[in-house]
């Protein structure tokens, strides 16, 4: 029989508690003979062998103990990726600018908008963030105190996407009441209102030298604005679904733009002609983003960790997050996709290059951020950061910081070591 009693501090049923929940197991699985001779061995009295109070115990007993032992598994694992973290991480001596990476709790949790956050930035000089919401609101915070500064108000619908030209000076903003609006961010004024979606508008990003902006819609269309009057001078088309995103290269010749139609499409705007399409993801393709120039070197090193006889290329190259719960890296020169990270558990809802080059930073509907170490093709970091889905961040160029945006109406802003 099965003793009661205590052992190093664990209390277990007495033997009588245990013998009856037995006698019931046997007894429902039809084992009539083994019940008997159970019953009488355990010197059982019929009327706590027949006590409805143990009908199905013992299944429930080993269910949850299956239940601890799936926790206490996946919290040995949780110790073992922490430990090889904080033995292969640097010292803090060691730690640079190369090495940030977003660690938990966050320093700030900023409330205020009353709806989900679409989308957060840095500003490019000063030390504050924006963050843009589906209330139809744009706030100002200071990101390095937590204090909220102000609310920009003009549009009547979701802001969807909101950005700076480079010296900070202008912000543009898009909304779902198909309108581009362009603020002075010195005097905080609206001072231009861009008609011209017939849907709406998801996606807004100025060119690198400031005078033209891009924006993607609903239309399936991709526009571009000169900023100075106002007036669209050319629109791409091609998507045959909702253009979700338009982002310009770096030296400001091309437009890649995502879509609900599954792909890429890279623009030359100066033809407005579609170099190509690409067409690896399998479902709406949430965020794009160019590589800054300091990741080529790192993502020709993970090329050719996989293919030491592939030739070195100069790119430019792709990032791009889809609802697939997939990352891809794309050789625009080629048309091909060169990494694939795998790991989130739901849809990607952004994903950029960290400001060393060597690393991809990403946010999805899971509620998690991740760091991906792209060489290898893993990720290094989960962080749980918010409390429903995860649908914006940024990495700032400079300081140590991190800011997302979420389902959850929350800011918030994380400090990086």
């Amino acid at each position: 029989m099965i003793a009661g009693g205590s052992n190093d501090g664990i209390d277990f049923p007495p033997p009588e508690f245990v013998n009856c929940a037995i006698a019931d197991y046997l007894k429902s699985s039809g084992y009539i003979e083994a019940y008997n001779h159970f019953v009488q061995e355990a010197d059982l009295p019929s009327d706590k062998a027949n006590d409805k109070k143990f009908n199905g115990l013992l299944e429930k007993k080993w269910t949850s103990v299956l239940r601890l032992q799936k926790k206490v598994m996946d919290l040995e694992s949780k110790v073992t990726e922490t430990v090889k973290e904080y033995e292969g991480g640097p010292t803090k001596r060691e730690r640079s600018a190369d090495n940030w990476i977003p660690r938990p709790p966050e320093r700030y949790c900023l409330t205020g908008h009353r709806m989900p956050i679409s989308r957060v930035i840095f500003h490019p000089v000063y030390n504050v963030m924006v963050s843009a919401s589906e209330d139809g609101s744009i706030k100002v915070w200071d990101y390095e105190s937590g204090d909220f500064e102000r609310t920009l108000k003009g549009h009547t619908d979701a802001v969807n996407d909101i950005s700076f030209e480079s010296s900070g000076k202008i912000l543009a903003s898009c909304s779902s009441d198909l309108t581009i609006r362009l603020w002075d961010f010195v005097g905080f004024e609206c001072i231009k209102t861009m008609h011209g979606h017939d849907h709406t508008v998801s996606s807004v990003r100025f060119v690198p030298t400031g005078d033209f902006l891009v924006s993607a819609s609903r239309d399936k269309s991709i526009k571009v604005w000169e900023v100075s009057t106002g007036y669209c001078t050319k629109t791409l088309l091609g998507h045959r679904e909702w253009a979700r995103v338009a982002v310009v290269s770096p030296d400001g010749k091309l437009i890649a733009s995502g879509s609900n139609d599954h792909t890429i499409r890279i623009w030359e705007i100066a033809t407005k002609e579609c170099k190509a399409e690409l067409r690896d993801h399998d479902h709406v393709v949430e965020c794009v983003d160019w590589a800054p120039d300091n990741c080529t070197a790192h993502i020709n090193e993970a090329i050719q960790s996989e293919n030491p006889r592939a030739a070195k290329s100069d790119g430019p190259f792709l990032v791009s997050g889809s609802r697939d719960k997939t990352i891809k890296v794309y050789d625009v020169s080629t048309g091909s996709c060169i990494i694939s990270l795998i790991g989130h558990d739901n849809w990607v809802r952004q994903a950029i290059f960290h400001p060393n080059g060597k690393m991809i930073v990403s946010c999805a509907d899971d509620k998690t951020i991740r760091v991906w170490d792209f060489k290898n093709r893993r990720s290094t970091k989960t962080i749980h950061a918010h409390e429903h889905f995860v649908t914006c961040l940024d990495f700032h160029k400079s300081a140590p910081y991190v800011i997302t945006g979420s389902v959850d109406q929350l800011c918030k802003v994380w400090e990086c070591r």
